[in-house]
Formats: structure tokens, C-alpha cells, sequence
């Protein structure tokens, strides 16, 4: 009996050591989730605009929004992740300017006339300056007491002719815009 009792006891102080702790076995960092997150939750004027309808008039996708606001300006810039330009302005402006005003004080002299936004509308290419390409912009004056401008700047080297023809798809654009949810 006593020979059962020694082998019990040496079994019982053997088996602690036959469990040892095994190395904890490291696994990779999970891979990062991309969430689309809509431009209006920047605030701001960007409150106004959605990726996938800038995306439907400019044939360009953007995913990043910041906005800003000064007393009753609101403004809004997209651009795409990974590039500064090209890149979409929104500003948005409360005002009791009437018709001639705007024709007056804010239609530049080089722009074309835009019929069926606001009250009065324009749209203009300007030339490329330093640091970027040539600028597409469509403004007008909403029924709201609104002024808007919608500005397409691009990067440099951009073809005119290629804005020229954002610069006739950013009214369609300004269309979708409701001025009135700020």
C-alpha cells in the first residue's frame, strides 16, 4: 500500500510540470475598416451636398468634406482622400441683395447667363493662376435671400476645355442644392 501511495504522490508532482504554459500565440492587428461617412456630417454649408450627387453631375468621386462658418456665410470644401485637387467650394451667403444688385455688383463681366437657377444665375471659366489650374464657377441668387457659389478648381496643367465642360454641369449641380436647410 505504501508503494501505491509514493507512486500516487509522484504522479500528483509530475503532472504540474508536464503542463506547462504554452507561449501566447500573437495574431495580426485586424485590417482597417473604410466607412463611408457623408459630407454633411462636416456641417457647415456641406450639410447641403452629397458625395454621390457631386459624383452624377462632375463624374468625380470625393470622400473627404470640411466646412466652415463666419457670422452668415457658410462654406464647404470636398476633395478626394488622397489628392488636394481638384476640389469643390460651397459657399452659401444669407443676403436682401434684389436682381440688379447681383447683376450689378456680382456677375463678372466674362460670364455666361444660367437660366432655371434661382432668381438669376451665371456661370464663368477663369485661367489657370499660381499653384492651380483653371477655375469652372457657377453663382447665382437663391429665392431664399441666399447668394451661392459653387467654385471647381483643379490641379495644374488641367486642359481649359475640360473645365469648360464642368463649368456647364455645375448649374445641374447647384439645382440640387437646397440654400433653405441652413
Amino acid at each position: 500500500m505504501r508503494g501505491r501511495i509514493v507512486v500516487a504522490g509522484l504522479a500528483v508532482l509530475a503532472v504540474p510540470g508536464c503542463g506547462a504554459e504554452r507561449e501566447p500565440v500573437t495574431l495580426p492587428p485586424p485590417a482597417p475598416i473604410a466607412v463611408d461617412v457623408a459630407a454633411a456630417s462636416s456641417g457647415g454649408a456641406c450639410r447641403l451636398l452629397d458625395f454621390r450627387v457631386i459624383e452624377q453631375h462632375v463624374k468625380v468621386r470625393f470622400d473627404v468634406a470640411a466646412a466652415s462658418e463666419r457670422d452668415d456665410t457658410h462654406t464647404c470644401v470636398v476633395r478626394a482622400g488622397g489628392a488636394t485637387l481638384p476640389e469643390l467650394a460651397l459657399t452659401v451667403t444669407e443676403t436682401s441683395m434684389d436682381k440688379a444688385t447681383f447683376a450689378a455688383d456680382v456677375v463678372p463681366d466674362s460670364a455666361a447667363k444660367v437660366s432655371g437657377l434661382g432668381q438669376q444665375a451665371y456661370r464663368r471659366t477663369t485661367g489657370a493662376a499660381s499653384g492651380h489650374g483653371p477655375v469652372a464657377e457657377v453663382g447665382w441668387l437663391s429665392t431664399d435671400g441666399r447668394l451661392a457659389t459653387l467654385r471647381w478648381t483643379t490641379a495644374r496643367g488641367t486642359a481649359k476645355g475640360a473645365v469648360d465642360k464642368i463649368a456647364t454641369e455645375l448649374p445641374a449641380l447647384g439645382k440640387k442644392i437646397n440654400t433653405r436647410a441652413l
